[in-house]
């Protein structure tokens, strides 16, 4: 008896993910694509969206062809969308649902930066704050910025509710053992008083104040549908947007120099690794007790900054 409990304690054995469905919007690039390749790393199926389907299929290539000899390995598989839009949602909801019975975890990941300004100096004038921040931000981007960020998870959220619902009951191990779930990627840079370490965008710090409300707001909204949203707020992560042209034949970004960073951070290293996304992820798939929550994953960053969280 002691054995079976211990086993059923492993890390082996919690974070096998065999049997679950996760979908992982710009899980292609990026955070997300170190969220989905954990999930397969860990036998998961996963389905990632993004805005191109010939990158989607190149990035699925690379980690299908490696986990194809291993059983204990996941596959990747991707799919075309525009996640601003409601009527995508509804699409991909129905695509995904044509080739699964039900859906473990919808990650709605994918995001942009847009809209970044200048600081205007000490002695500035009302005429320059007006320049920066208002001339500088087109209303496009804005526009763009929270469409992106914050209001296509929602389309996508209720999208694939009826999918999460199923997953209840699918008579699977895995779903005996994993509660359905939605997962919000926010931001540090939703709760920093400091656009400094948003890379001094507003519209990017409204989106991600919105969708860690959001993340509260809707978990508190689906408790009798027994679905569960959680967030997770990264702080400075290499990828392609805080690294441009870094990424490797993987997709793997590296930030090498502590100068890069723009503001200040715990040292070292200053920036997270797949690991530490990775790790926050499969914490949260696995446990059933955590519901309304976002895990702050920023190494430390608003210690030194003036926060709201």
């Amino acid at each position: 008896m002691a054995d079976a409990i211990l086993q059923s304690l492993t890390a082996s054995d919690i974070f096998d993910l065999r049997g679950v469905v996760a979908v992982v919007t710009g899980g292609g690039t990026g955070i997300g694509l170190m969220i989905s390749s954990t999930l397969i790393a860990n036998g998961a199926t996963v389905y990632i969206i993004g805005p191109a389907q010939k990158d989607l299929d190149e990035v699925c290539a690379k980690y299908n062809t490696t986990s194809k000899n291993d059983s204990a390995r996941g596959r990747m598989y991707g799919l075309e969308g525009d996640i601003r839009l409601k009527s995508e949602a509804t699409r991909l909801a129905a695509a995904i649902g044509e080739r699964e019975k039900a859906v473990t975890v919808l990650v709605n990941n994918a995001g942009i930066h847009r809209g970044s300004y200048t600081r205007p100096e000490p002695n500035a004038t009302a005429i320059d704050y007006v320049s920066a921040y208002f001339d500088a931000v087109s209303q496009d981007d804005f526009t763009n910025v929270l469409n992106t960020n914050a209001v296509g998870p929602y389309w996508l959220t209720f999208a694939f509710l009826p999918l999460l619902e199923r997953w209840k009951t699918a008579d699977t191990p895995a779903a005996k053992k994993f509660a359905p779930q939605v997962i919000m990627i926010s931001s540090m840079n939703g709760w920093t008083k400091d656009p400094a370490t948003g890379a001094f965008s507003i519209p990017y710090l409204m989106s991600k104040s919105a969708i860690g409300h959001a993340t509260s707001s809707l978990a508190h909204e689906l408790i009798p549908l027994g679905i569960r949203v959680n967030g997770i707020a990264p702080g400075l992560f290499a990828t392609p947007a805080t690294a441009p042209g870094t990424a490797d034949e993987y997709g793997r970004s590296t930030i090498t120099a502590a100068s890069a960073i723009p503001f200040e951070v715990p040292t070292p290293p200053g920036f997270g690794s797949p690991r530490d996304m990775g790790t926050a992820v499969l914490f949260l798939v696995a446990n059933w007790f955590v519901n309304g929550e976002t895990v702050l994953v920023d190494g430390g960053t608003l210690l030194k900054h003036p926060s709201s969280f």
